[in-house]
Order: structure tokens, then C-alpha cells, then sequence
């Protein structure tokens, strides 16, 4: 029995939401799910028509959505970014994409019998990579700090810039179908002025009503989501087709404005992804025909090994003169280069209008994109690790540390960590605490650490706790749920709160709660704070065979309070409430201790170093509790 409109939409919504919690759940690009629903409800299984669901409505809810899309994307492009991340990330995005335009579009005309003008259009088409894709294969994959660095910073930036070169292809070739040339280059000319003009002015209307904070906080991200469809309305008004590009050079602009904070809008962007764009995928595969797909021929083959096994490598071969990057390097940058959401939506939005517009090989578009989007997500993410630990360039067991918290003594602990050679970042929304970080040559993350742009921007590769020694208790608890899903249980620790209020509506969620045992039952901020401003200090003690685990307790007593221990190899382990006490070995009777990666409790011997907090032996009362070993 067919169902109904209100039931299929219903469908979408929770075939949507089901891709995306499968795509966490496993640690996969969540495109890859979500498109292959969209094959299984619509050429599949006949359930899902989105012509015939949404009419005449389907194509306006594209258009928006990809404007959506382009403009989230535009607002991660800053160009301080291109500065900071090397020659070779630059190189990529410019030369490298230019390469691979003028190498795909040739083989896509040759193999797939596609006009110049369309070829073209794929060639751009194909150029964007997106974090999306590369973030959650680098996790799985775990390269080399540089090269994570090259690959995420990549599919930052070339996501807005991909897209727009697609848009200004496809401005020109549907203004070149008119006859007379003159008219042809005014249509473009008149598209460029209005899109880069118009862009260029919402931009900065915009960023100043940000910066003078005429919207109130909860009409923020509606007012500026709002305004920027409008922009887009009227562009394609003025100049027809050019309101893709407007909206690009407007979230440009408005990134690279000074004092204006774009944070919260791109925060916004992931309650879009999961109801409107993520809904918006499975729409665009169900309307993929498989015999459209078989009428490529084994054309689609080649060209699929030009994308994979000639563009990409000579694009990152060129792009890497004048950097220090060696041959095992290069073959896995050649190697990773996914395909994401940005090509799939703007393929589809394309075609959509190519067809309207009379060209009638536009059909081919659209499978040939998901083609290149299944394949290069599958195939690379299958091989990518062994492929990295093959060529030497995969970097060890993550052993690092990630502390959301910058006051002193996470400052203090984390100068410690770096002298002992362990990766970690200190990450605060206090700009106060990250600038003070800072100038201790800290490596920070100023933000939320739960927030779409850190899920991008930060590399979690060498990261294996996450340690939350902030004041801000609403805040930590998100962090502690969704890095937990991240690094993995036992892994995601935080201080308590010292408070033993019994009332239900008091009472912590126990998942939560079970993890609020760092470094001791009774050890707050509060109180670590107070032990810093007397005097106390972070430093290392080295077990050796003279000098035991026992003597480390007698030698300190209560003055110690452990914090961090390291293993021979620098394995990192953290002290927590429950661990064995090196006087008895046994265990005491709080919480048992949770290592997702040992599975058992652990004994520092001789080779290890124990990080502990040191009050002064001028301390006359004891301020720490017994040592949780």
C-alpha cells in the first residue's frame, strides 16, 4: 500500500535522522548512509518519488537548501586560514583545483560523450573534497600531524571555493546558449557584477548589524538565515542565476570582517544538516535512475579512474613544489581525497536547472557525481589506514590530551605535559584564560569544543582524553557526552562538584555522573584553585627500582595529589577516584576505575613518571584526600 504525503515526509525525517545517528555510531561520513537510503526508498524499493511528493515545490526546496549549504561553507573560508596552514594547503586549493578541473573535464567529455560546456560544469563539480568527509576518516585513519592538517584544512577551505567556481562556470554556460556572443559575455558580466556586488554588500550590512548587535541573541541566527535568502531572492531578481553566488561572496565577506562573531551561526548549521539538508540527500538520491546510471556505460569506469588515480595525483605532485613533504607523504595526500555534501547538492541543483533549461545530457550529471561520492567514500575509507601504516606515515596510538578549561592550573598542567612531549590543547570560551594560554606558548582552541566548527577544525588524531576542568556546568556535561562518543568510554573525565544534594530533581544523570571523578572524589575546581593560589605546583617524579611507587607515597604523603601518570613508552593514564593505592595494591571502595584501553586497573613501576599537584610543606593542615592510586 503506497503512503500517503504526511506519512513519506514523516519517512524522510526518520530515515534522516537513523543515517546520521548510524553514521556517529560508526565513526563514518554520515553522506554515505544518507545516500544510499535515498537509492534504497527511491530506485530501490519504489517507496519515495520526490517529483511526486513535492511537485513544483521541489525545486525551490533545493535551490534554498544549497544556498544554505554554500553560505555555512563560505563563512568557515577566512583568509587568515590560507596563511597559517603552509604552502601546500594554498597550492591545493588553487593550483591543485584548477589541475584537476582541466583533467576531469576532458575525461568526462572523451568517456562520457558530454558536451564541452557540461564537462566543464562536472570538472568543478568534482573539485570539492569538505570536512565532512575527511573529518571522520582521519580519525579512523590517523596520519601524521601534517598531513592530518593538510586534509582537514583542505576540505575547509576548497568547500566555498569549489562551489564557486562551479557557479561561474555554470553562469557561463547557460549564458552562452544565447547567440550572440556580446550578449553572452554582458549576461556573465552582469552575473559576476551582481553576485560579487550584491554579495559583497549584504556581507558587510550584515556583519555591522552583528557588530552593533541589532538582532537580540534568540533572533540572531533566524535573522541572519532569513536575510540571507532574501539576498538571495533579490539577486536572482536583478541578475537571473546569480544568487548562488551572491550568497557565497556574502558568507566570505562576512567570515573575514573584523570583530564580527560568526560562531553561533555555524553552530546553527548543524540543526540545519540534520532536519533540512540531511532530509535534502535522501531527496536527491531517490531520485537517481539506475538505468540512467547503466546508460553511462564503461565510460563512468574511466572516468572514475582518472578522478582517483591520475587528477588527484598530479594535482598534489604539483602543489607540493617548494614544501618539505616527502614521497610517503604525497602517495597518501594523492590517496585521501573524498568526495562530500557540497559536490551532491550543487550537482543536483544543476542538473535540475540544465534540464529546465533544454540541456538535455544533464541527466548524466547527477548519478556521475554520486558515482564519484560512493566510490571515493567507500574505497578510502576501507583502505586509507593500512595504506598510511604501509608507507610509515601513520602516527602512533593517540596519547594526548584535550582540556576544555584554561585557568591557571590547567595552564600549569598542560606547560607540564608539553615539557613530558604529550600532545594537548587547552580549549575556553574565556578569551581572557586563552589569551594568558597563549602567551605561554600553549597550543588553544578558543570556543565551544562541542560545536560544528570545532568538530571540523580541531585535530582530535593524536587525542586520546579529554580531561573538563571548567567552571561552567552547563556546558560540561554536553562536552562530556559528545566527546565520550568521540574517544570512546573511560576516556572523558571531569572534576566534581563536591555537592551531595539527594533531591531527584538535583540528582546528576549517573552516566554523567560516573564520570565526574577526576583525580579524586573530593577534587573540585574550586579546590584546585585554591591549592594554585597558595603556592602549590605541577611537577614530575620519575619511579626508578631505588625509588618506588611506596616511596613516592612516603616521600609526599598528603601533600601529593596524582594527577596524570606516564608509562615507559609515554602512554598516558589518569588518576581518577577507585584506583589501587600503592601501599596495599587493593582497591578502595569508590567507583571502579574505567580505561578503554588497558581494561584493567594499572600500577605505576620503575620507568614510569607520576605528574602530581604538590601543596608546600609549609601547608600546616592536609587540603588533599588520601592519594586515589
Amino acid at each position: 500500500m503506497a503512503l500517503d504525503s504526511l506519512s513519506l515526509l514523516v519517512l524522510v525525517g526518520l530515515v534522516s535522522i537513523a543515517c546520521q545517528w548510524f553514521a556517529w555510531r560508526i565513526r563514518i561520513p554520515a553522506i554515505l548512509p544518507l545516500l544510499l537510503a535515498g537509492l534504497a526508498l527511491g530506485p530501490g524499493f519504489h517507496i519515495l518519488d520526490p517529483d511526486a511528493l513535492f511537485g513544483e515545490l521541489l525545486f525551490p526546496l533545493v535551490v534554498l537548501s544549497v544556498a544554505i549549504i554554500l553560505f555555512e561553507g563560505s563563512l568557515t573560508l577566512r583568509f587568515s586560514d590560507l596563511q597559517n596552514h603552509g604552502t601546500m594547503v594554498r597550492n591545493l586549493v588553487t593550483l591543485g583545483s584548477l589541475i584537476t578541473w582541466l583533467i576531469v573535464t576532458p575525461s568526462a567529455h572523451y568517456f562520457l560523450n558530454l558536451s564541452w560546456e557540461l564537462a566543464f560544469l562536472f570538472g568543478a563539480i568534482v573539485v570539492v573534497t569538505g570536512p565532512t568527509v575527511i573529518v571522520p576518516m582521519l580519525r579512523t585513519v590517523r596520519p601524521k600531524a601534517n598531513i592530518g592538517n593538510i586534509l582537514r584544512w583542505e576540505g575547509i577551505v576548497i568547500d566555498p571555493i569549489g562551489a564557486l567556481l562551479a557557479v561561474l562556470v555554470y553562469e557561463f554556460v547557460v549564458s552562452s546558449q544565447e547567440t550572440a556572443l556580446a550578449h553572452t559575455l554582458q549576461t556573465f558580466g552582469l552575473t559576476l557584477a551582481i553576485g560579487f556586488g550584491l554579495g559583497a554588500a549584504a556581507g558587510y550590512f550584515l556583519g555591522v548589524a552583528l557588530r552593533r548587535n541589532w538582532f537580540p541573541h534568540y533572533l540572531e541566527n533566524t535573522g541572519v538565515l532569513t536575510l540571507m535568502l532574501g539576498a538571495y531572492a533579490l539577486s536572482n531578481h536583478v541578475a537571473e542565476e546569480s544568487g548562488l553566488l551572491t550568497v557565497t561572496v556574502m558568507g566570505i565577506w562576512l567570515a573575514n570582517m573584523k570583530h564580527v562573531e560568526v560562531e553561533s551561526i555555524l553552530e546553527f548549521k548543524e540543526t540545519l544538516s540534520v532536519l533540512l539538508i540531511s532530509a535534502l540527500f535522501i531527496l536527491l538520491a531517490a531520485r537517481i535512475d539506475f538505468y540512467a546510471i547503466s546508460q553511462l556505460g564503461w565510460g563512468v569506469v574511466f572516468v572514475l579512474l582518472v578522478v582517483i588515480f591520475v587528477a588527484r595525483p598530479l594535482s598534489v605532485l604539483a602543489s607540493s613544489i617548494g614544501t618539505s613533504l616527502n614521497w610517503r607523504e604525497l602517495a597518501l595526500l594523492s590517496w585521501i581525497a573524498p568526495r562530500g555534501i557540497v559536490a551532491a547538492a550543487v550537482s543536483a541543483l544543476f542538473a535540475l536547472k540544465l534540464e529546465e533549461a533544454g540541456f538535455l545530457e544533464a541527466e548524466k550529471i547527477v548519478p556521475m557525481v554520486f558515482l564519484v561520492i560512493i566510490t571515493t567514500v567507500v574505497l578510502q575509507s576501507l583502505t586509507a589506514g593500512t595504506f598510511a601504516k604501509l608507507l610509515g606515515v601513520r602516527a602512533p596510538a593517540p596519547q594526548g590530551l584535550l582540556i576544555f578549561g584554561a585557568s591557571a592550573f590547567p595552564r600549569a598542567l598542560a606547560s607540564e605535559l608539553i615539557k613530558q612531549d604529550i600532545p594537548v590543547k587547552l580549549a575556553d570560551t574565556n578569551w581572557d584564560n586563552i589569551r594568558a594560554a597563549r602567551m605561554q606558548n600553549i597550543p588553544t582552541y578558543y570556543g565551544n569544543p562541542a560545536s560544528e566548527h570545532a568538530h571540523r577544525t580541531l585535530d582530535l588524531v593524536l587525542t586520546r582524553h579529554l580531561l573538563i576542568l571548567s567552571p561552567y556546568r552547563q556546558l560540561n556535561p554536553v562536552l562530556s557526552y559528545d566527546y565520550e562518543a568521540i574517544l570512546g568510554e573511560g576516556n572523558v573525565w571531569g572534576l566534581g562538584y563536591g555537592e551531595k544534594d539527594t533531591r531527584a530533581s538535583h540528582k546528576l544523570a549517573e552516566d554523567y555522573a560516573r564520570n565526574l571523578s577526576l583525580f579524586g572524589e573530593d577534587i573540585t575546581y574550586g579546590k584546585l584553585a585554591s591549592l594554585m593560589a597558595r603556592g602549590a605546583q605541577i611537577k614530575t617524579t620519575p619511579l626508578t627500582d631505588a625509588f618506588t611507587i611506596e616511596d613516592y607515597a612516603n616521600n609526599y604523603g598528603t601533600r601529593a595529589l596524582p594527577l596524570i601518570a606516564l608509562d615507559p613508552n609515554n602512554r598516558t593514564f589518569i588518576y581518577t577516584a577507585g584506583m589501587y593505592t600503592p601501599e596495599t595494591n587493593t582497591k578502595e571502595n569508590n567507583a571502579a576505575p574505567r580505561h578503554e584501553t588497558t581494561k584493567r586497573a594499572w600500577t605505576p613501576k620503575a620507568g614510569w613518571q607520576i605528574i602530581s599537584l604538590i601543596t608546600p610543606e609549609t601547608e600546616a593542615k592536609p587540603t588533599t584526600p588520601e592519594d586515589p592510586q
